[in-house]
Order: C-alpha cells, then structure tokens, then sequence
C-alpha cells in the first residue's frame, strides 16, 4: 500500500463509500457524535479527554478541523463512511499507529451498531491492516454486536493494557494479527 499521508486511498463496495473526512461531512457527522447511545462505544483512549460527543455544528467543526490538522502532520487519518443507500455519513474510521501496532478507530450512529455492517465495513478497509503488523481496536463490554463482528473477523481479545502517552493504562481491546509479520 502507498503511503496514506500523500495519497489517502478509497474503498467502496455496492452499500458503502469509506473516503477522506472533509468539512462537507460536518452536519452528517453531527448526528453520529451527537447520537447518545453511539458515544459511549466510541473509542477515546490517549484522546486528551475529549469524549468525542459533539452537540454544536462549531463543535463538530472544530473536531474536523483537527483531524485534517493530524493529517497533514501524519498523526492519523480519518475516513467518512457513506451509506449509498441513504446518502448520509454514517460514521468514521480513524488509523494510525507504527509498523507494529495499528490502533483503528470505528465509530458509528447507533442504528448501523449492527454485527454484519460492521463486519462488511471491516472488510471493505481490510487492506489498511496489512500496514502493521498487528490492529488493535477498543469494544467496550456493551458493545456486543462489535464484538460479534471482530470476533467473526478473526480479532482476539487483548488481555494487556494498552500504554497512552501519558503512563495511563487502557483495556478492552481486540486485537488482529496480520498474517504476514
């Protein structure tokens, strides 16, 4: 695969588009980080407390802002998911990492919290893993159609705490090892 920060590749089968979050992206991704029942199994582990509920367009354009910023500074990428069939965002998924360890970010609007979606979204994207050596993705317990879906995708429950910037400890990980290291 190329590298992501000079050219940031596309995937898409018959029901999704997974492309470059850009500030078009702002009022759709609005329903999906002001969406109650979604926030709680997003993944803010080493995010500086930010909880990534946003209940204001400025807000949620703040957040854009920043995820285009760590872009250009090859911090982590964010893609939008598009639903076709409605023509709405969805949700995001976010990577970044080294060659060892890739940490994926998946957070979606709780109605598309479904087992099969997230596994279709999975495979559609599967060729960003082959980047690192091993993903890693959080689930928190209630998350249980995720959980469904990593489990059927070949992620493993990682039993060690992951190690944030600051010395803070974080569970309840999946982890994929890639095939290949």
């Amino acid at each position: 695969m190329t590298d992501i920060y000079k050219y940031c590749p596309e995937f898409e089968n018959r029901r999704y588009l997974v492309r470059f979050t850009t500030a078009e992206d702002c009022s759709d991704l609005l329903k999906v980080y002001s969406d109650e029942r979604a926030v709680p199994l997003f993944n803010s582990d080493n995010c500086h407390g930010d909880d990534f509920h946003y209940t204001t367009m400025e807000r949620m354009k703040q957040a854009l802002d920043f995820w285009q910023y760590s872009y250009e500074n090859r911090y982590f990428v964010r893609w939008t998911i598009i639903d076709k069939t409605i023509g709405e965002a969805i949700g995001t998924i976010e990577l970044c990492g080294e060659k060892q360890r890739g940490i994926l970010r998946l957070d979606l609007r709780s109605d598309f919290e479904k087992t099969e979606i997230i596994f279709e979204l999975l495979g559609l994207c599967h060729e960003l893993f082959d980047v690192f050596g091993r993903v890693a993705t959080k689930a928190v317990p209630q998350a249980t159609e995720r959980i469904a879906a990593l489990d059927k995708f070949g992620f493993e429950p990682y039993f060690e705490k992951l190690i944030g910037h600051d010395g803070t400890e974080y569970g309840d990980y999946y982890v994929l090892n890639n095939k290949k290291s």
